[in-house]
């Protein structure tokens, strides 16, 4: 049994590390039907944009169409309960992020109906964005320090939107806040849609939004970007500074990729790994992220995806530790 048991564990690790040739044990039937991709947020903002991306070439390569389910509520949350519920077949998928992947819900909230290291199949890393932080022109300051310093000068009187209590939109700004002693009100909108119609209307002073998000406001009137979470400028932004030049070093990033129900057959895993590998080796796919503003992954194995994971839950829930956050 214990021989039977390991032979079976190495044939299982072969194919997650194989993503770039046809699984040898794929199911010839699968997909039969359209597969639905739950995407914790709503549309419009940068996790649809860039799910979107990835949906369209998927849906080519396995022949199939892939609907896009937005399911917004509890910074994902409510998504990823949805797909952790639905059968393992490999029909319900789940654009994976920080709050569900990387285990931050679990810290942020009192419970969460899905553990996040047991419940879940990694497929793979699909691409990365970084952060700008958008603010209205009622704030002073032509650049990301003098923001800085006015916000020094008048403390809790400085509101940023995000899109919930402990998105990368939220923590982001947390993160600047301890780093460079800033006093700031966070309000957390369900709604990215909402939080930018409050940001042009000077309801609330900034946003830490997603490159992709900031690529659709570009040029609007009352708000201007001051600082981009990379260590080097944008190509498409280079007249942004990075945070990096007032905080040298500073990086941060949102991470997506798609993940399972922890049931689902391996060769189904499998199978959908080699065609969001296909997709990343597509210089047209790889183009239209970059137009969006985003970093598109390289090809990667279940096991890589679920190593970024780790490393984006020991960098960001030590500072919802240290800071105490918590999501109502």
């Amino acid at each position: 049994m214990g021989a039977s048991t390991t032979r079976r564990t190495a044939i299982l690790t072969a194919l997650a590390a194989a993503p770039l040739a046809a699984p040898a044990l794929a199911q010839p039937t699968w997909p039969e039907r359209p597969l639905r991709f739950v995407v914790p947020f709503g549309a419009g903002g940068q996790t649809d944009i860039v799910s979107r991306v990835a949906a369209e070439s998927i849906s080519a390569r396995l022949g199939q169409q892939v609907i896009v389910d937005n399911r917004p509520g509890g910074n994902g949350n409510l998504a990823a309960d949805a797909v952790v519920r639905a059968p393992a077949d490999g029909y319900t998928v789940l654009i994976a992020g920080l709050g569900t992947n990387s285990g931050l819900n679990a810290l942020l909230y009192r419970s969460v109906p899905f553990d996040w290291q047991r419940d879940f199949a990694h497929v793979g890393l699909f691409c990365t964005t970084a952060n700008m932080l958008i603010v209205h022109n009622s704030i002073p300051g032509a650049n990301f320090a003098e923001v800085v310093a006015w916000i020094r000068a008048n403390p809790g009187r400085f509101t940023y939107a995000s899109a919930s209590t402990g998105a990368i939109t939220h923590l982001v700004m947390e993160d600047l806040g301890a780093l460079l002693n800033l006093d700031m009100l966070h309000v957390a909108y369900r709604q990215t849609t909402q939080a930018m119609t409050d940001l042009l209307a000077g309801r609330v002073h900034a946003r830490a939004m997603g490159v992709p998000e900031a690529e659709v406001v570009r040029g609007q009137p009352t708000i201007r970007p001051v600082a981009v979470s990379t260590r080097a400028r944008r190509p498409e932004w280079p007249d942004v500074p990075t945070m990096a030049e007032t905080l040298p070093g500073y990086e941060a990033s949102a991470y997506f990729g798609l993940s399972l129900p922890r049931a689902t057959p391996p060769e189904i895993v499998a199978r959908l790994n080699v065609a969001l590998n296909e997709t990343l080796a597509d210089e047209r796919v790889r183009a239209a992220y970059v137009r969006a503003g985003a970093d598109p992954s390289p090809p990667n194995t279940p096991e890589q995806f679920a190593s970024h994971a780790m490393r984006e839950h020991e960098r960001w829930g030590g500072l919802i530790r240290r800071l105490g956050l918590q999501a109502q």
